[in-house]
């Protein structure tokens, strides 16, 4: 297979930039993660950025191998690009934990159906899913212990 350089970055930069302005509209929120309870095993802040950043990549890589392949159906990639916009902005914005612990829990599904969806396709691009699914799942625990301690 022929790699499509411009297709590839385009389709990295999407995610990317897409997280990039969830962050950038919550970034006076962020000191929130340091002052709330947290649940055992939370990692501390810097981690956060580094792993969305490989996923975001891991993201914008699969969605090119789906997208080079065409007759492959992206809808559920986007609607979960949106719906993962939308959980910082609950979390860190609004402080609404049991409202983004519920969009986590969509955007769980959501990834689910992508990532069978995908497999379908190309299972490499499948595969490629997989760590961001764990994450939320982490993410999900954290979130709903966040809730939890701080209620």
């Amino acid at each position: 297979m022929k790699i499509n350089k411009k297709s590839l970055i385009i389709n990295i930069l999407i995610p990317l930039a897409i997280g990039g302005l969830a962050a950038f509209l919550t970034r006076d929120s962020m000191m929130l993660y340091q002052n709330v309870q947290k649940p055992p095993l939370s990692p501390p802040a810097i981690v956060f950025p580094i792993v969305w950043t490989i996923l975001y990549v891991l993201m914008g890589i699969s969605a090119y191998i789906v997208m080079e392949k065409g007759g492959c159906d992206s809808t559920l990639y986007s609607l979960q690009l949106f719906v993962n916009f939308l959980w910082p902005i609950f979390f860190f914005g609004f402080e609404a934990y049991l409202f983004a612990f519920v969009l986590l829990i969509v955007l769980i599904g959501l990834v689910v159906g992508m990532i069978v969806t995908f497999y379908r396709c190309d299972k490499i691009a499948g595969y490629l899913q997989i760590p961001y699914l764990v994450w939320l799942l982490f993410a999900g625990y954290l979130n709903l212990g966040v809730y939890l301690l701080n209620m």
